[in-house]
């Protein structure tokens, strides 16, 4: 069997639905995103009510956890004044989110693509985007 390089359209309906859901369950109106293993979107929602400046920082959250193979929650303290990556934010057209709410899919140890949500404090970001990455089951 061949190994699946990359998140499907069809799967990435299912971690949005999922995603939503949480959401839903927190109150959050959130911005949704949902990328292939290159960071390039493959499905994007926003809820009813949810912030119209946070729909680009989903966007960005799941492009940088495609990109550097992490959560970009992960990323917060090394580019923090004196880390190791300072400035990191600034590179890749300022793509590159460094709080976090952006979470790598992985199947066979490999980063297949990632979620990203915006529109809550970062620890809904993180819970909803979580429940995302949690739903993806890659069709055989």
């Amino acid at each position: 069997m061949q190994t699946q390089h990359s998140v499907s359209l069809n799967e990435s309906k299912e971690i949005l639905d999922a995603a939503e859901a949480k959401a839903t369950e927190l109150g959050v109106p959130m911005n949704l995103a949902v990328t292939n293993d290159e960071g390039n979107l493959l499905a994007f929602r926003r809820m009813d009510g949810a912030k119209l400046v946070a729909a680009s920082i989903a966007r960005d959250k799941a492009y940088t956890a495609a990109a550097v193979k992490k959560p970009t929650a992960a990323l917060k303290e090394g580019s923090e004044p004196g880390g190791d990556v300072y400035g990191l934010q600034s590179t890749d057209d300022t793509r590159v989110v460094t709080f976090g709410g952006g979470i790598p899919i992985e199947h066979d140890g490999e980063v297949v693509g990632a979620v990203g949500a915006s529109g809550g404090d970062v620890s809904e970001d993180v819970a909803v985007a979580g429940v995302g990455v949690d739903a993806f089951s890659p069709a055989e």
